[in-house]
């Protein structure tokens, strides 16, 4: 089993959210302000070298560990234990059925037993761990448990990564989970409310569907903000890294908005309306009734208004912060500009309270 907190580990106060993508790492500090409310303390982004993550894969552990320590110094935490996530691609998982009752050491060999059926690498490959969800749906007798497993080689790469940076790894957790967390939260919603959340990053944007907090649907596409970026390369002859840093800022040339970011962002609509169609097709459900975005290109201007015409679902940028209280170190404004980009790390975060 795995030996770090694990992939659904506890943790232990102070702990930090940190977000590792393909452009850069995200860091989120929250606290506890009383009567079961949470604050903001800090938050703080850093971006990563083009190349250095490439699908969700570590290629520069040295780049990325250098990006961590400048984003915890960006912060201004003192907390050295920091949550991690593991892209969904990465990870397996996988609902069992187990006799209730188990001791934990009863659990670990029956655990590694199923595992051997459903993963494709050896199990001295592979970061192993489950968490038992409750009782078995129309079985009294049985338990469900959720097993996942992730590549070692994968899982130690974003610790070495900690290590490096002087942290300490204390929770590994599924992206996408952590996104499911803190997006459970300000969401709310009524029983049996079908809701589609759309991760626009920057190599693709990730689909989840969920119904009663349960996931029902994923799926990674292969569209994200970089494709802008490079429409901005070729169109005005700069460098990777100006044109997104000129991209973020907006200080781009007049036609840049008719150009190129009206046809990326009708791009974008095209990508989500196909989604979702795609999920009628493919499954037996007809409907969402409340829509998502998150992601660095969430808050583009026009783009919400432009996906909830197309789609006609109610549409929302997440502001994964919302009903928090503000810590004194927090920018409230850059917060309401770029909130909608620390989704995971809000998620990741949340886990000390877990």
């Amino acid at each position: 089993m795995i030996n770090l907190g694990s992939l659904f580990g506890k943790s232990s106060p102070p702990l930090a959210g940190l977000d590792i993508s393909t452009s850069g790492v995200r860091l989120v500090e929250l606290g506890d302000a009383g009567k079961g409310e949470l604050r903001l303390e800090r938050f703080a982004a850093e971006p990563l070298p083009r190349g250095a993550v490439v699908d969700g894969n570590i290629e520069n552990i040295d780049q990325v560990a250098d990006a961590v320590r400048r984003v915890w110094t960006k912060s201004g935490t003192r907390a050295r234990h920091v949550a991690l996530g593991m892209p969904p691609a990465s990870v397996i998982t996988k609902k069992i059925i187990l006799p209730a009752g188990m001791s934990e050491d009863q659990l670990e060999v029956q655990v590694e037993s199923e595992a051997s059926q459903y993963i494709p690498f050896a199990l001295d490959e592979v970061s192993l761990d489950f968490d038992v969800i409750g009782q078995a749906p129309n079985s009294q007798e049985d338990m469900e448990v959720m097993l996942a497993a992730a590549r070692r080689e994968k899982v130690e790469d974003r610790v070495a990564i900690a290590e490096a940076a002087g942290l300490t790894a204390t929770v590994m957790d599924i992206e996408s989970y952590a996104a499911r967390a803190a997006l459970a939260r300000v969401a709310g919603g009524k029983a049996d409310q079908i809701i589609a959340l759309f991760q626009i990053g920057a190599q693709s944007t990730h689909v989840s569907v969920l119904q009663n907090g349960d996931t029902i649907y994923e799926r990674e596409q292969p569209f994200g903000g970089n494709q802008l970026t490079q429409d901005i390369v070729r169109a005005y002859g700069m460098a990777f890294e100006e044109a997104e840093n000129r991209k973020k800022a907006g200080d781009l040339p007049e036609n840049y908005r008719a150009d190129l970011l009206g046809p990326f962002m009708e791009s974008a609509a095209l990508e989500i309306t196909r989604a979702i169609q795609f999920f009628f097709t493919s499954t037996p459900y007809t409907r969402i009734d409340a829509l998502y975005l998150a992601g660095g290109c969430a808050a583009l201007p026009g783009l919400l208004e432009l996906i909830g015409n197309r789609t006609r679902i109610p549409s929302s940028i997440v502001a994964p912060f919302e009903g928090m209280s503000i810590g004194a170190q927090v920018r409230e404004q850059q917060l309401r500009q770029e909130g909608a980009a620390y989704l995971v790390a809000c998620g990741l975060a949340m886990r000390r309270f877990g």
